[in-house]
C-alpha cells in the first residue's frame, strides 16, 4: 500500500514541483525519477520524514532541472495530451497531477483538490475530459483576470473607466486592446503565475493609451511594471512547455 503527496522546491528562479510516494521496504534510499511528461516522483520508505525527502531531492536538483528541460524541448515536438491520468496540468503556475474519475452517478465536473485536477465522468471519454478542463479553465479564467483587472487599474491613471473584458481563446496571443478600449485575454493565460497575468494585463492597458510600440508605450510599462522584460521572458518560457503543447500559443 502506498500513499503520495505534492510537495514543491525552487531551484535558481524555477520552482520544481514533485509527487512523493512512500513504500514499505527495507531500503531506506529515496528514489527520484524524471518521466518525460515531466512528472517527478520520488520514492521513499514510510519512516523518512518530509525534510528528510527534501533535503535528499534538493541535493539533486540540478540534475532533476536539466532533466526537465531536456524532457519540455522533447514534447515541443510531442502529440497533443491524452486526457488521462496521470498527466500534468497547470493552473496559476504550478504543476497539478489529472485524476480522471469514473462516476455514473456523480455529477460531471473538475475540482481542485490536494494537488491534483479531479475531473469526474460518467464515462471515462478524452473528448469529455478535455471538454470539462476547458471549460473549467474558463471559468476560472474569468474570475481570476477580472480581480487583477481591478487591481491593475489602481497603477493605470490614464485609464478613466474600468475596460470592457472579454476571454477568447487565440492561436498567437496572451491579449489584445481593441481601438475603443477593450481588453481581451487568452483563458491559456490562467496556466501562468500571477505575475505573468498582471503583466499582460498591463501590457493590454498601456495600449489604451499607446496602441504601438513605441518609446512611450514602454516608457509607461516601466512605470508601472520596472521588471517587466524579465516576466515576459518567464513567460514565454512557460508557453513552449506547459501550454504551446495544446494551442500553439507563443
Amino acid at each position: 500500500m502506498t500513499d503520495s503527496k505534492l510537495f514543491e522546491f525552487r531551484y535558481g528562479e524555477h520552482l520544481i514541483s514533485f509527487m512523493r510516494v512512500t513504500r514499505k521496504s527495507d531500503s531506506h534510499r529515496i528514489l527520484i525519477k524524471v518521466h518525460p511528461d515531466c512528472r517527478v516522483i520520488v520514492s521513499s520508505p514510510v519512516d523518512a520524514n518530509n525534510e528528510e525527502v527534501l533535503s535528499a531531492v534538493k541535493k539533486r536538483g540540478r540534475w532533476i532541472y536539466e532533466q526537465l528541460r531536456d524532457f519540455r524541448k522533447q514534447l515541443e515536438f510531442s502529440t497533443p495530451r491524452q486526457y488521462i491520468s496521470g498527466e500534468s496540468h497547470y493552473y496559476l503556475g504550478k504543476q497539478y497531477l489529472l485524476k480522471v474519475i469514473e462516476a455514473p452517478e456523480q455529477a460531471q465536473g473538475v475540482k481542485l483538490l490536494r494537488g491534483k485536477l479531479e475531473v469526474s465522468v460518467r464515462t471515462k471519454s478524452t473528448e469529455k475530459v478535455k471538454e470539462l478542463l476547458t471549460e473549467w479553465y474558463k471559468v476560472r479564467a474569468k474570475e481570476i483576470f477580472a480581480k487583477r483587472l481591478e487591481a491593475m487599474l489602481e497603477q493605470t491613471l490614464w485609464v478613466d473607466e474600468r475596460p470592457p473584458l472579454r476571454i477568447l481563446t487565440m492561436q498567437t496571443q496572451w491579449g489584445s486592446c481593441s481601438p475603443n478600449g477593450r481588453i481581451t485575454l487568452n483563458p491559456h493565460l490562467v496556466k501562468a503565475p500571477r505575475e505573468c497575468i498582471d503583466y499582460v494585463i498591463l501590457h493590454e492597458l498601456c495600449h489604451i493609451a499607446e496602441h504601438n510600440h513605441s518609446e512611450r508605450f514602454y516608457r509607461l510599462m516601466g512605470q508601472v511594471m520596472p521588471n517587466w522584460d524579465r516576466i515576459k521572458h518567464r513567460l514565454d518560457s512557460l508557453a513552449n512547455h506547459t501550454i504551446s503543447i495544446e494551442s500553439n500559443i507563443k
